[in-house]
């Protein structure tokens, strides 16, 4: 089987993509973050982590973050949290920005630049408090709902990559959760899944709390009409928003009344898949995954060149 090699467009297309991925990770109103400062310090994850693979694909996060976000929506005391105090309804984009950076410097960012952003988070969630309109009090720091969110997250991420990328083995993906709790034990959770059967298991434990909501379906709306995407790319925006849909267990889909018109057909399905295949192998050297392997002394497409590897490797062994 030919070995998939990475590749860049031609150099004006090239640069166009580079600057919008860009311009995603770049909230207003904050100092940019430099991937490569300081030179030879390491991330809270290593290169060689599954982490590093999965986070570098844009199709891939921002379905799992959409999937992840539905999942974080079903909890009341989170969705009330979140849609309380946050700017999902009158600037979904900026939300959106902030949350992704939040997730590069996580898994990329140099270890003293991840721990000062959480430490600043985690401040910020210290002063959110309410009730839910059910009369529950709330906290964003409390441990059981930051545990949630850690766990939605990485099982919206990971299951975004699993269906729209490539297949990765059970024991890789028990290994990106486990790789995943040193950051959720920085933001303030106590038992981040950090396994498959984990998160297996807190997601049945949990769903007796998730139940529907009008904001659920407000999100969706608002994720479809936002100018999240270039106008070229416009048409994508609804199918990646289905495809996050899909990846919601169909259990709790059903709990809370996500039908027939949030499907993603079969076609659909075969568009993302193609759309985060090739995601997969286009080189971006201005990623935060790019000139983090910079920072620590690899090339900027070692992530790329790895991921070609393995995937030479994984043909081989089953032909």
């Amino acid at each position: 089987m030919r070995r998939l090699e990475p590749f860049t467009l031609p150099f004006g297309l090239q640069g166009w993509i580079e600057a919008q991925a860009d311009q995603f990770l770049r909230p207003s109103n904050a100092p940019p973050i430099d991937f490569t400062q300081p030179a030879g310090e390491p991330a809270l994850v290593p290169p060689t982590s599954v982490a590093w693979q999965v986070f570098r694909n844009p199709v891939s996060l921002f379905i799992g973050g959409v999937a992840a976000v539905l999942l974080e929506l079903a909890e009341p005391r989170v969705r009330a949290g979140v849609w309380d105090h946050s700017k999902f309804r009158t600037d979904p984009v900026e939300r959106l920005r902030r949350t992704g950076l939040a997730a590069m410097v996580t898994v990329y960012g140099a270890r003293s630049v991840a721990e000062g952003m959480i430490a600043a988070i985690r401040d910020v969630h210290g002063r959110i408090a309410g009730r839910t309109a059910g009369g529950e009090l709330y906290r964003a720091d409390d441990p059981e709902l930051l545990d949630w969110v850690q766990a939605t997250a990485s099982y919206g991420f990971l299951q975004a990559y699993l269906a729209f990328v490539r297949p990765l083995e059970r024991a890789q993906r028990d290994l990106f959760y486990l790789e995943c709790e040193p950051g959720a034990r920085l933001y303030g959770c106590r038992a981040p899944p950090t396994s498959e059967a984990e998160m297996e298991a807190k997601l049945a434990a949990m769903q007796p709390r998730l139940g529907s909501s009008p904001v659920i379906f407000e999100f969706l709306e608002i994720m479809r009409a936002a100018t999240i995407l270039p106008p070229l790319m416009r048409p994508a925006q609804t199918l990646m928003i289905r495809a996050a849909v899909s990846l919601v267990p169909l259990r709790v889909r059903h709990l809370l009344g996500i039908g027939q018109p949030w499907n993603l057909r079969p076609w659909e399905g075969a568009v993302v898949r193609q759309a985060g295949i090739t995601a997969d192998r286009l080189r971006l050297d201005s990623s935060p995954a790019a000139r983090a392997s910079l920072r620590i002394g690899l090339s900027p497409d070692y992530l790329w060149k790895a991921a070609a590897t393995s995937a030479s490797m994984r043909s081989s062994s089953s032909s």
